[in-house]
């Protein structure tokens, strides 16, 4: 195998092509405002802000019969990340590692956390979302313990303001 393929492959692992995760973030700043969707347990709200700049998107998550959790989206260097502020009480860090601009899936997988005792513990691990169009955004969260998915989490937002 040639260097260039090689080179390639350890750019594909690693995550985004470069300039995806700049791309990627411009198409999250995009969702600032106000969204709403419906879950099992009742009515779920969305805020997403541009903060710092324009460097990071802030999202607050509150449902009913859930405490308010927050995400930040940033990127560093050609990486696109979150932190997941968790009910969990432990924050993981979360990398894109595929952005498909023309469907708008944003793929991200576990990279580190703080406050986690042991990876057994649980966590959120993976995330995908979905950005649909102007108006309409998906989300898929899968939560590990143990080493293993235990249990996934989806939701379909409407922008309201």
């Amino acid at each position: 195998m040639n260097i260039r393929l090689l080179l390639t492959a350890a750019l594909i692992a690693a995550g985004l092509h470069a300039g995806d995760a700049a791309t990627a973030f411009e198409r999250m700043k995009s969702l600032a405002g106000e969204w709403e969707g419906n879950t099992k347990t009742g009515k779920a709200h969305l805020t997403w802000e541009v903060v710092s700049g324009g460097n990071a998107v802030l999202e607050r998550e509150s449902a009913d019969g859930m405490p308010t959790m927050i995400t930040v989206y940033y990127v560093d260097g050609d990486r696109l990340l979150l932190t997941h502020y968790c009910m969990a009480g432990n924050e993981p860090r979360i990398q894109a590692r595929h952005f498909d601009p023309a469907t708008g899936e944003l793929k991200f997988e576990f990279l580190d956390a703080a406050n986690l005792a042991s990876p057994r513990d649980g966590h959120m691990h993976d995330a995908t979302l979905r950005l649909i169009d102007h108006d309409h955004v998906a989300s898929a969260w899968e939560f590990y313990q143990d080493g293993k998915p235990k249990f996934s989490e989806s939701f379909e937002y409407t922008r309201i303001h």
